[in-house]
């Protein structure tokens, strides 16, 4: 028998929620993902990581379900879990949640069970982060292209470089948390997350790196997301099997500066045409990885609703993607490239390309050939260029 010890963290797993716009038959938290539900890959999540007591909050009459969840995903760590009635809203919950609190406890994370595929390390990160007098939330930056509006109109655009997404868990030191929910108890004000109750109680919260994989499973889509993820776990015990992803990229000629493609830059040869600068075999690298990792293509996380990519070459790209790969739970093998095209020879260049593109992706293989398809077709006729690419990754 391994005796663990009391620890000084809890982690409080929001599983209250009733789901309504996931359109399920159950409350979200017990809404199937593969063969195990939101609830417990989240606590499977929980569990992986640094010793805490564990206090499932459950939509009454479904403790019986988050019980059966907890003790499946604990291990010899059942002891520290322990499962709660939720209240009529969030705030109602957590409150119950820090009710049942061991008197040990100094650091409380506020975890959303809908966040199911948030990695341990992301949860580990928070508590680390907490200090006695300021909370931590993870986040991540905002991406897309905001906007505020009056009805149907665009009135103004918003600063992304203000804003950020917050994710979970949240962290704080417990006493001042307790009095802040004792605060805002007191007012009747509901708030959104526990970061701005905490807040609003005079507090400081600062913010770490979040991840892409703790989205928040609020949607069917966000549910498809996140089978495409762990659909690796169907495969047979034991067995880790790779997946192919193939791109292609079309550019004509006609863009302006110098011609930008497999990384390098050309000089003397006449620019391709696009949003970015055109480099058709880093875009085509791009859509075969995302297309591999099941996380859509290029158009989705570069597209023109991202002007922050606007002249961006192939480092910023192939970065990107990379990071989303590992944070999918992936790591990249080889890829392998054809360039089609009367122009720009390849063969001299081939070497400083391949080496380009590996270093932007990390040092993963990289492999680029060159072919002309016989004066056929808008290659042939020297209008643009068509690139191939082919993607192997492995669960990591």
């Amino acid at each position: 028998m391994t005796l663990i010890p009391v620890p000084t963290t809890a982690i409080i797993v929001v599983a209250a929620g009733s789901g309504t716009r996931l359109g399920g038959v159950a409350p979200k938290a017990f809404v199937g993902i593969d063969e195990h539900t939101v609830l417990r890959h989240a606590l499977d999540g929980v569990f992986a990581a640094q010793v805490a007591q564990v206090v499932v909050v459950a939509p009454s009459g479904h403790e019986g379900d988050a019980e059966t969840e907890l003790l499946a995903a604990a291990g010899d760590r059942r002891d520290l879990g322990r499962v709660v009635t939720g209240g009529g809203t969030r705030q109602q919950s957590v409150a119950a949640g820090l009710a049942a609190l061991w008197g040990d406890i100094t650091t409380v994370l506020v975890h959303d069970a809908a966040r199911a595929l948030t990695p341990s390390a992301q949860i580990d990160a928070v508590a680390v982060a907490v200090t006695v007098d300021a909370g931590v939330i993870p986040a991540i930056a905002v991406i897309d292209t905001l906007k505020r509006v009056e009805g149907d109109d665009v009135v103004a655009a918003v600063d992304r470089s203000e804003l950020a997404a917050a994710q979970t868990p949240q962290g704080f030191p417990r006493a001042l948390l307790e009095a802040a929910y004792a605060a805002a108890s007191a007012s009747g004000i509901e708030y959104t997350d526990d970061a701005a109750l905490f807040a609003a109680a005079g507090h400081p919260v600062r913010h770490i790196a979040g991840s892409e994989r703790a989205f928040k499973i609020t949607t069917p889509g966000d549910l498809a997301r996140a089978r495409q993820i762990l659909d690796v776990r169907a495969e047979p015990a034991g067995v880790s099997a790779p997946r192919i992803g193939v791109g292609t990229d079309v550019h004509a000629f006609g863009g302006e500066g110098n011609l930008w493609l497999a990384g390098l830059e050309w000089p003397g040869e006449q620019p391709l045409s696009g949003h970015s600068d055109g480099d058709a075999v880093a875009h085509a690298i791009v859509d075969a990885l995302l297309g591999a990792a099941g996380l859509g293509d290029i158009g989705e996380h570069f597209g023109t609703s991202h002007p922050e990519y606007a002249g961006a070459h192939a480092d910023v790209f192939l970065a990107r993607t990379a990071e989303l790969v590992t944070e999918a739970g992936f790591v990249i093998g080889n890829v392998s490239v054809q360039f089609q095209g009367n122009r720009p020879r390849f063969s001299a260049r081939r070497g400083e390309a391949e080496r380009s593109l590996s270093a932007a992706l990390g040092g993963a293989s990289v492999a680029v050939t060159a072919t002309t398809t016989d004066g056929l077709g808008f290659t042939g006729r020297g209008e643009g260029v068509a690139v191939t690419a082919v993607a192997l990754i492995y669960p990591g």
